[in-house]
């Protein structure tokens, strides 16, 4: 009797050893299948993350930073058309362009930045070709872009004679013009970027024969942008920065939309000195700020 109690208690301990082994089997087996389902996973995980930064590199960029597009961006091609037509509605809803042209200075440009960083809000700055030859200006460029703002052509020299002999449109010195400000440009923001939007020096509507150059912008996916409100910075004497916020708020009276031409070029510092003042204007009557691309 006690024989068979003994059998039956080493069998017992037998099979709990045996069990023991092919569950503790069983787990690793299970654990070291999971490890490698999850190893798959974050492989997956990593193929698609450098594809999708892969892209990214080859991605053109067109006016602004993706992210700045995609939250303030506004189509250029409407806004031309609105202000072909002197139409400034926008079905109830108030947007505001703070444009500057003849930029980037190295004294001017970097203290629009800072105030613009200030007030939280992004205009857009019309570039000209030949002040990137300045020493520090190039820099000023690449952090203007980064900070989110939009970067658009007013040609490279902004010489009337040139581009418009006998006030009239040269087409070819134009377009050579363009095509320096979008190398000059290239040089500093890579070859991936592009603007679509050009601001003609002295105004698209001030000059004759302007058909071709409307012609080439259409063919090559362009917008020519002027403006509907100016604080008058380059206009008549010098004002004082109460002046200048004095003449945008006039200028942009009862508009939904208002693209409001301003300078960060050398000398501009009232203009500089306006913005704490025509930034709040706007904001509290509603506007938001938006870039042209």
């Amino acid at each position: 009797m006690n024989r068979t109690k003994l059998s039956k208690t080493k069998l017992t301990v037998v099979l709990t050893i045996l069990l023991t082994f092919i569950v503790g089997a069983t787990v690793v087996v299970k654990n070291t299948a999971e490890k490698k389902r999850l190893e798959k996973l974050e492989a997956e995980k990593e193929r698609i993350r450098l594809e999708k930064i892969e892209k990214e590199k080859n991605e053109p960029i067109i006016g602004a930073k993706k992210n700045s597009v995609k939250k303030y961006g506004f189509d250029a091609k409407e806004i031309y058309n609105k202000l072909s037509t002197f139409d400034y509605s926008n079905n109830g809803e108030k947007v505001v362009f703070l444009t500057f042209d003849d930029g980037p200075s190295t004294t001017n440009t970097p203290k629009v930045l800072d105030t613009l960083n200030k007030h939280s809000v992004k205009a857009t700055f019309f570039i000209k070709g030949d002040s990137l030859e300045s020493n520090g200006a190039p820099e000023i460029l690449k952090r203007t872009f980064d900070e989110g703002h939009a970067i658009a052509h007013h040609s490279y020299s902004h010489n009337y004679k040139t581009l418009y002999p006998n006030r009239s449109l040269n087409l070819d010195n134009f377009v050579n013009e363009i095509n320096q400000t979008d190398m000059a440009m290239k040089k500093v923001l890579g070859d991936k970027f592009s603007s679509r939007v050009l601001r003609c020096p002295g105004g698209y509507m001030s000059w004759k024969n302007m058909d071709p150059l409307k012609n080439y912008l259409t063919e090559h996916d362009m917008a020519s942008i002027d403006w509907n409100a100016l604080n008058a910075d380059a206009e008549g004497k010098k004002k004082d920065y109460n002046e200048l916020f004095e003449f945008a708020k006039e200028s942009s009276k009862d508009k939904e939309i208002v693209v409001i031409l301003m300078h960060d070029t050398y000398g501009k510092e009232e203009t500089v000195k306006s913005l704490d003042l025509i930034i709040p204007y706007f904001k509290e009557n509603g506007y938001k700020f938006k870039i042209l691309v």
